[in-house]
């Protein structure tokens, strides 16, 4: 079972890749130096995915630790622990970003920002699991690297370990995903049409993007909703993670974690590490959508200049 979620997003990310490439065939056969649309997609989603995590990581660390299930504290793993596996785990991050966007984009003319989103966080789970288990054994101290976690969860649990505690995952990147998303997308185009129809009149030239402090605040704002949705969810996906580095009898399934949870600890644990997440998340999003929409406008400006000066060269000549 724990290999039925990469196969999913494998042929979802192929499915999204296929229908996306007879436009990029298209889009080369009239214009060789063209960017394809889809494609600015994925390199901007990435790196600016891959840029916030790894300047966010500690944050993301002390919020691993608040919610593991014996109390950890940074005193217990050593300060260490905030940059452990920071650039290893972050390189998933540009994969991730890249999958999430590029499905988002290839996407939503077609279903919806809603699907759009869903399919987006179902495909990048194919990375974003991985990189999960990986960092959060390596924040508690469970491996002292990279390199032998990888070797050892391969040695001991084989793929599936990779895969391990994937339906907490998925079921809260999606949820995360479609509410951080959608509000991103609506507030987008609230934004934009306030600001044609204010100006309308006293411009020709109609604004199709936002500013990189307008996706900052927008991005900032959708996380906290989406993390206000989710946050019981993460807590119960970093408790089935990390069992490992506790002593505790380990939990059976996800719903037997929240049983558990709640019985010993009460209803309030499920939003441990709620500050830290919060910071993590709207700094991460925030980031994410102000690096996108920046990345997107200038390679938007530099079509548009080698479109002008192709043009400039097809009436110059004779």
């Amino acid at each position: 079972m724990n290999l039925l979620l990469p196969l999913l997003c494998l042929f979802l990310l192929c499915h999204s890749a296929s229908s996306s490439a007879v436009h990029v065939v298209a889009a080369r056969s009239r214009q060789r130096r063209r960017l394809p649309a889809w494609s600015q997609k994925v390199l901007a989603g990435g790196s600016s995915r891959a840029l916030a995590q790894a300047v966010l990581y500690p944050v993301d660390a002390l919020r691993t630790l608040a919610q593991t299930r014996d109390g950890r504290t940074l005193a217990d793993v050593g300060a260490k622990a905030l940059s452990r596996g920071c650039l290893t785990t972050s390189s998933f991050a540009l994969a991730q970003g890249a999958i999430q966007f590029g499905i988002f984009a290839a996407w939503n003319d077609r279903v919806g920002p809603v699907v759009a989103s869903a399919l987006g966080a179902a495909g990048s789970c194919l990375v974003s699991v991985p990189q999960e288990v990986i960092k959060q054994r390596l924040v508690t101290g469970v491996y002292p690297s990279f390199r032998n976690a990888v070797a050892t969860i391969y040695q001991t649990e084989g793929i599936p370990g990779f895969y391990s505690a994937w339906r907490p995952t998925v079921s809260r990147n999606v949820p995360f995903v479609i509410t951080t998303f959608t509000t991103m997308d609506f507030m987008k185009r609230k934004l934009l049409h306030r600001h044609n129809n204010n100006h309308n009149n006293k411009k020709n030239k109609k604004k199709t993007h936002l500013t990189t402090a307008e996706n900052l605040v927008i991005g900032m704002g959708s996380a906290l909703v989406g993390g206000v949705v989710t946050q019981p969810i993460d807590v119960v996906k970093t408790r089935m993670m990390t069992q490992a580095a506790s002593t505790a009898i380990p939990y059976t399934s996800a719903l037997d974690c929240v049983v558990t949870i709640v019985k010993k600890e009460g209803f309030r644990k499920l939003y441990a590490g709620f500050g830290q997440r919060s910071v993590y998340m709207c700094g991460l999003w925030g980031i994410t959508f102000a690096m996108n929409g920046y990345v997107n406008q200038k390679l938007a400006e530099q079509q548009q200049q080698q479109q002008k000066q192709q043009k400039q060269h097809r009436n110059n000549k004779p």
